[in-house]
């Protein structure tokens, strides 16, 4: 199965088109505001407002055979730990090699931010390079799942 972390997902199309290609149960998850797809290999899953609702529901179902697509780090650590295949947005796989130094990277840059109110930027945008690197990593994922 696929899980979508959908808030601010900006691949959501690219999920459905491969996952439908793989013929794999896929998971939209969010708190509202997402159009429901019709293909009946897509669930849209919308939970209760709340901080991290949605990130609960993944992560109390995704495990081994999984594929999470999130770009929340603290979502992607317990995925990683219950055994499923974690991707970012832009392809990047988290996994239990890298996800303890991602999570620390990601505090480190929280504490810079409050420590400075002013700060602004940080991100790069979403580019096509990303998007392609996205699709032939959920590629190679769903591969191996099924492998």
């Amino acid at each position: 199965m696929i899980y979508v972390d959908a808030d601010a997902c900006p691949v959501k199309a690219e999920i459905e088109r491969v996952g439908t290609r793989h013929k794999v149960q896929m998971f939209v998850v969010s708190n509202g505001g997402i159009r429901p797809s019709p293909n009946t290999l897509v669930q849209t899953i919308v939970v209760p407002d709340g901080p991290d609702v949605a990130d609960m529901w993944i992560a109390d179902r995704a495990t081994k055979g999984d594929v999470v697509i999130t770009g929340d780090i603290p979502l992607a650590a317990r995925c990683v730990e219950n055994g499923a295949q974690v991707l970012k947005h832009n392809g990047e796989p988290l996994t239990s090699a890298n996800i303890g130094n991602v999570l620390a990277t990601r505090d480190l840059m929280a504490d810079m931010r409050a420590a400075d109110p002013f700060r602004q930027g940080g991100g790069k945008p979403f580019s096509k390079a990303d998007r392609s690197r996205f699709l032939d990593a959920l590629e190679r994922a769903l591969r191996a799942a099924k492998g």
